[in-house]
């Protein structure tokens, strides 16, 4: 295990970034969200991904300079195109577009597509929470011409892990949020097992044949990932496929040159709204506390410490990492440091 200062780490990010051809505002943003994610311990959508990143600005399925641009736009929406640059920087911008038609007009949606990897979906709900808006954000189109996720009942691949996310921003600096895939197990996740000789756990992923399995070698060879939770897994799987991928046009902008097989068809839809649109923000505000601070003196069943709501873990982690440093696995930074080799960086 390695250990690294935060500041530090985002600043080598930055470095490997713009020597693999990042302009300098493209390669500030992805850094910032990276070591962001290791901060509040989600390490599956940190530095983990530059590797990739650099393979595909060298096979020219980022464009490491770009910027987005809108196709579409209204009052209280638009449609953004990210022209193949960074998912960390479109999805920003698409944050901010929609805060600031909801300031104007109380509700915003905006939808993106043309992107890469947008990286850890709580860092846009935070974004949203500073501002002091509620956000949902849906994502979906992942891996359309080779999906890897069963629907809910059945053995052929036909959906993908469809992130889902919301935000609420509470009279703290920490929001209440959640984020996470809609299969029972993220791609990383399976990855890591699979290079570690390790076992996943129950329900994420089944076998060639739809049999459940806990081995990453059944998801490598044919395999696939299945919804969480069941038929309401399945349920929220599903509409984050209309929601991100369809409901913004994914496959109409999709390029075969760009985005890798994994999101070339990406399509993703924020949804933004003030706190104080049926009641006043105040009310708001001290129901979420009231609502939170019950859920947590409430008693914690055996074997847990204490009962958290969504959110808490993240902020725990981050200040405890912002004090201790951040922990990588040996595989990730030895990973992170022979990219960063060979774009003649000394990274050890």
């Amino acid at each position: 295990m390695v250990v690294q200062q935060a500041d530090a780490l985002q600043t080598l990010t930055r470095r490997v970034l713009v020597a693999a051809g990042a302009d300098a505002r493209n390669a500030d943003g992805v850094s910032e969200h990276l070591v962001a994610a290791n901060l509040c311990g989600v390490d599956t959508h940190g530095i983990i991904h530059i590797p990739l990143y650099v393979d595909d600005i060298r096979a020219s399925q980022i464009v490491p300079t770009a910027w987005p641009i809108t196709a579409r736009e209204g009052p209280a929406h638009a449609l953004l195109l990210g022209q193949w640059t960074f998912g960390q920087t479109v999805a920003r911008v698409a944050m901010e577009t929609a805060i600031d038609k909801a300031r104007s007009h109380g509700v915003a949606i905006v939808s993106f597509v043309q992107s890469h990897h947008i990286g850890r979906l709580g860092f846009y709900t935070e974004m949203a929470a500073r501002a002091g808006m509620i956000s949902m954000i849906f994502g979906g189109g992942y891996c359309r011409d080779a999906p890897r996720a069963v629907p809910f009942g059945g053995r052929e691949k036909v959906l993908d892990t469809n992130p889902v996310a919301m935000g609420f921003p509470t009279k703290t600096d920490d929001a209440v949020m959640f984020d996470f895939a809609t299969t029972g197990s993220s791609g990383v996740k399976v990855a890591n097992a699979h290079r570690r000789g390790e076992s996943v756990p129950e329900g994420c992923i089944v076998d060639r044949e739809g049999r459940p399995t806990t081995d990453p070698e059944d998801f490598m060879n044919g395999g696939a990932f299945v919804p969480f939770g069941g038929h309401k897994g399945y349920g929220l799987m599903f509409g984050a496929e209309i929601l991100g991928r369809i409901f913004s046009g994914g496959d109409q902008w999709a390029d075969p040159a760009h985005g890798s097989d994994i999101f070339r068809h990406q399509g993703v839809t924020m949804v933004v709204f003030k706190t104080d649109l049926m009641a006043p923000a105040s009310q708001y505000r001290g129901g979420v506390h009231a609502l939170a601070e019950q859920t947590r003196t409430s008693d914690p069943a055996p074997g847990f410490d204490r009962v958290q709501v969504p959110g808490d873990p993240e902020s725990t982690t981050r200040a405890t990492r912002r004090c201790d440093g951040i922990p990588i696995a040996d595989d990730v930074w030895e990973n992170f440091v022979t990219t960063a080799r060979s774009l003649g960086i000394d990274a050890a």
